[in-house]
């Protein structure tokens, strides 16, 4: 063996090739597990008492990338390269998988070998496991629901012959007692949902129960990456949300609004980040955004807005039209499903004398009677601004420019028109220039931009709207009078144009 040994063992890299592929499960690509490693001090590589635990295993990039690292730290310290390997593996490292094949990959991966004792293992265990485990753990059903992760029973109360997806990690109160020891570093890219059983193959996030299980432990470091839509809150996250932008242990979060520059191939709504929380440093955390090749990073306080704004040259932006003292569009746009009717209501084909009200659903209209409009009453009979509760990107990536356009629809309704679910119903009034001056506001560059600034999904709601003030809207803004209006400076124009396109 040389001190590189997984040198030409993978060629090309098996672990590059999975991230690559289109997955529930994400695999994590050794470049990203490299950058995440970089984040931690690296005296923590040249001392044999370090310890390192993946409570989620996958791949087992992680382990292995660490792996190379004390291969190399620990040379002085244990010269014998055999010696130092039987060290690393059966002293320092440790893994818990998600799943009984991704164990046998992890251990693969870092041991060369599945079953790490079989002869074909770079460091002889005297089971078949070693330190990366898996073992079936049956999820605690409590009226429907798993006590310990929130899992639907209906949807994974099954055969033992298929995958139960009750990750050890999360499926205890103890989490100390798996492995009976401390750890320095915990790091991984954890499980990111379950389905919870709702329509449409509705998901609950998961990921934050691994990080919370994580800090019990009380690592010196934590490290993993997961979906950035926790920026802000929202299903099962709100907590979660406040817990880890409150927290100052968080010293550093890197940021990627495009899912696909941090893993190719795989669409992750709101983006994907990767941060280090640190047990003994309190301090500003130093944030990165990566944007279409972009790199922007700068010390900040987390918990400065009700939702994190993820792009630094957005803050003062954002700062400028706060000062302005005027109510902001979160306050005054209404509830969703304006007029009680659901997203896949279509009315009549054609207009009758009781069914003579227009109905604007996705893809075309129909007609309804005023009996069946259960809510929005006083709406009925003005001219109200209607935008699509979708936004324009899938997944929040911006087309081929790297450029947004963040609604797809904005449309003036007339008095006797309403609309379905798919849509929310911005302003309304009763006098028609003042709903097209309105419309006209919403398509300029600067409210989307801002709308842009709390968008981490491709549903819309009010919240994401409390970054944008509400205007007169007697008069007619385009973007030149408002950019003059807030007195915003030629670099902060430019960011604006550069991200947001034209709209018609």
């Amino acid at each position: 063996m040389s001190n590189d040994f997984y040198a030409g063992i993978y060629n090309p890299d098996v672990l590059s090739c999975l991230a690559n592929l289109s997955s529930d499960e994400v695999f994590t690509p050794p470049e990203i597990v490299n950058d995440m490693l970089d984040m931690l001090p690296q005296e923590l590589f040249s001392d044999p008492n370090t310890t390192f635990l993946d409570p989620g295993c996958k791949s087992g990039v992680f382990l292995r990338e660490i792996a190379k690292r004390l291969i190399a730290g620990l040379e002085d310290t244990i010269p014998d390269l055999q010696e130092r390997v039987d060290h690393i593996f059966h002293k320092q490292l440790y893994g818990i998988a998600i799943t009984e094949l991704t164990s046998m990959l992890s251990r693969r991966s870092t041991y060369c070998s599945k079953f790490p004792n079989s002869i074909y293992s770079v460091s002889s265990f005297d089971n078949a496991q070693g330190n990366v485990r898996f073992k079936r753990i049956n999820h605690v059903w409590k009226n429907g629901k798993c006590a310990f992760c929130g899992a639907t029973q209906a949807q994974l109360d099954r055969d033992d012959s298929f995958e139960t997806h009750a990750y050890e990690w999360i499926h205890t109160n103890k989490p100390e007692r798996i492995f009976d020891m401390k750890f320095d570093v915990i790091i991984g890219n954890p499980p990111y949902q379950l389905n919870d059983g709702g329509n449409k193959n509705s998901a609950k996030p998961i990921y934050q129960l691994f990080i919370e299980q994580a800090k019990k432990l009380n690592p010196r470091f934590m490290s993993m990456i997961i979906p950035a839509r926790w920026y802000a809150g929202g299903k099962g996250l709100d907590e979660f949300r406040n817990s880890m932008l409150g927290n100052k242990n968080i010293v550093r979060l890197v940021d990627y609004s495009n899912a696909k520059d941090c893993f190719p191939g795989i669409s992750l709504g709101g983006g994907v980040c990767y941060f280090l929380w640190s047990r003994d440093k309190v301090e500003e955390c130093e944030y990165t955004n990566i944007h279409e090749g972009k790199v922007s990073t700068c010390r900040r306080d987390l918990n400065e807005f009700p939702v994190f704004v993820r792009y630094n040259e957005a803050l003062s932006i954002i700062h400028k039209v706060r000062k302005e003292k005027t109510t902001m569009v979160d306050e005054t746009m209404g509830s969703r499903n304006p007029f009680g009717f659901p997203s896949n209501a279509r009315g009549n084909a054609g207009k009758t004398k009781e069914r003579c009200y227009k109905l604007y659903y996705s893809g075309g209209e129909g007609y309804v009677s005023k009996k069946e409009i259960d809510k929005g009453l006083d709406l009925i009979d003005k001219y109200k601004v209607m935008i699509s509760r979708a936004t324009s990107e899938h997944a929040g990536e911006p087309d081929s420019s790297g450029m947004y356009n963040v609604l797809s629809q904005i449309r003036v309704l007339k008095p006797g028109e309403v609309c379905t679910d798919s849509y929310l119903i911005a302003f309304s009034s009763e006098k028609e220039d003042e709903a097209n001056n309105c419309a006209d506001y919403i398509r300029s560059k600067l409210f989307r931009f801002l709308l842009l600034q709390a968008v981490t999904s491709i549903s819309l709601s009010k919240e994401k709207f409390q970054f944008i003030p509400n205007m007169d809207y007697s008069q007619h803004w385009d973007d030149e009078k408002l950019y003059k209006k807030f007195n915003l400076s030629e670099e902060e124009i430019e960011f604006i144009e550069s991200m947001i396109k034209e709209k018609q």
